[in-house]
């Protein structure tokens, strides 16, 4: 399998220096600019928010945290932009990606990334501009749903009927299509308490829940299928060492769904003559919210020790690496969202640990993904490798 992304050899150590020296036009910015990049908008955003959620008095970590989720709405708007330039001068060559197993599944990191910034307009949007940050929130929010909802069915149709798989190239990549719309869920759930009606409240509530439901499964059953691929076939190749970690997203995720949803449950239903399913509803999320976090903490044990190996041998660096991000982060929120639910210490601690390694992680990940964008390195489109730089 091709890896998306990966680093050219260096054809000139003394051209390594100059700005898009590994490329043979700048127009090859655009050219080769896929929807992987858009997995930076979800690493840098998940460590915004949880940074927001760390239960530390640390002075100016709120505004640390404020400032990444506005770099994070310069990048998803930088990245949008270089995308939307290519469907439209490079047409030809971009509608490639629908037929690139690896590639298209990065079409839900777009929805995602969106997701987060949707979230920061309620964290740190609602103290400076009120209702009008809810606003905001809200129509993007409807946005990313019916993106998320379209990458959930249009991707998984194209892999059944126009791309090429087998189980032995299969990675966690196949998630990330199908994660998008219980990502949109958990977001729903931050929303809704914010609407100002009760049956805006009660829609959004109720379209999370679908969101959660269209997802997890889903992605629960490719879990299994993957379990059984990587004992019969073994662990992917080094350049798909990050792709261990994507497991995470969808456990961690559905976990902090449930308890979010079932926190805002008994006001809403309440609210709209369903006083009682509102109470069964935040019993069923707390009990569900702490099996996927135990489901979570075997994924991610594991995910540390195939990384361990890995390393061995080393890791290329390519934009995959940011695959280590967002699970991380949303596992890392997760935990902390059980400390403030459950009152109990182990999960605060835990989780403000993980958000210190999501820390070191994300300046790691981003430090070689500006050099390599800086020398082009990183500006690779595998759809359309065979036909050269014209």
């Amino acid at each position: 399998m091709t890896c998306p992304n990966s680093i050219r050899p260096d054809p000139a150590a003394t051209s390594g220096l100059r700005p898009l020296s590994q490329l043979s036009h700048p127009r090859e910015v655009i050219r080769q600019f896929t929807p992987n990049w858009f997995a930076a908008t979800m690493g840098t955003g998940i460590l915004s928010l949880t940074l927001a959620q760390v239960p530390l008095q640390i002075p100016g970590l709120r505004l640390l945290a404020e400032a990444l989720w506005l770099f994070n709405i310069v990048l998803f708007v930088l990245f949008t932009a270089l995308y939307t330039a290519r469907w439209v001068f490079f047409f030809d060559e971009a509608r490639r990606v629908f037929g690139h197993s690896t590639v298209s599944m990065f079409f839900g990191t777009i929805p995602m990334g969106m997701a987060t910034i949707i979230n920061g307009f309620l964290v740190f949007g609602v103290p400076h501009w009120g209702d009008a940050a809810v606003s905001i929130a809200e129509v993007m929010w409807w946005l990313d749903v019916a993106m998320s909802l379209a990458c959930g069915v249009l991707i998984p149709f194209m892999m059944f009927t126009r791309q090429q798989h087998s189980i032995d190239q299969m990675t966690a990549v196949w998630l990330l299509p199908v994660v998008a719309a219980e990502v949109a869920a958990s977001s729903g759930g931050l929303l809704a308490p914010h609407l100002a009606t009760a049956t805006a409240q009660f829609q959004v509530l109720i379209t999370s829940y679908v969101m959660w439901a269209f997802s997890v499964p889903v992605a629960l059953s490719i879990l299994t299928i993957l379990l059984l691929r990587m004992a019969l076939h073994k662990l992917p190749h080094e350049s798909m060492a990050s792709s261990s970690w994507l497991a995470l997203g969808p456990i961690g995720t559905g976990s902090l769904g449930m308890l979010v949803l079932g926190g805002d449950a008994p006001a809403i239903f309440a609210a709209n003559g369903l006083p009682g399913v509102g109470e069964i509803a935040n019993g069923i999320g707390l009990i569900a919210g702490v099996t996927l976090w135990g489901l979570g903490l075997w994924w991610m044990l594991m995910a540390v020790l195939i990384t361990v190996r890995y390393l061995r041998n080393g890791i290329p660096f390519n934009l995959g690496w940011w695959g280590f991000t967002f699970p991380l982060g949303v596992y890392a929120s997760t935990t902390l969202k059980l400390g403030s639910v459950l009152n109990l210490s182990f999960f605060s601690l835990l989780g403000t640990l993980l958000v210190l390694s999501l820390v070191a992680l994300w300046v790691v990940v981003m430090a070689r993904t500006v050099r390599g964008a800086y020398r082009g390195e990183l500006f690779v489109s595998p759809c359309i490798a065979g036909l050269g730089n014209k």
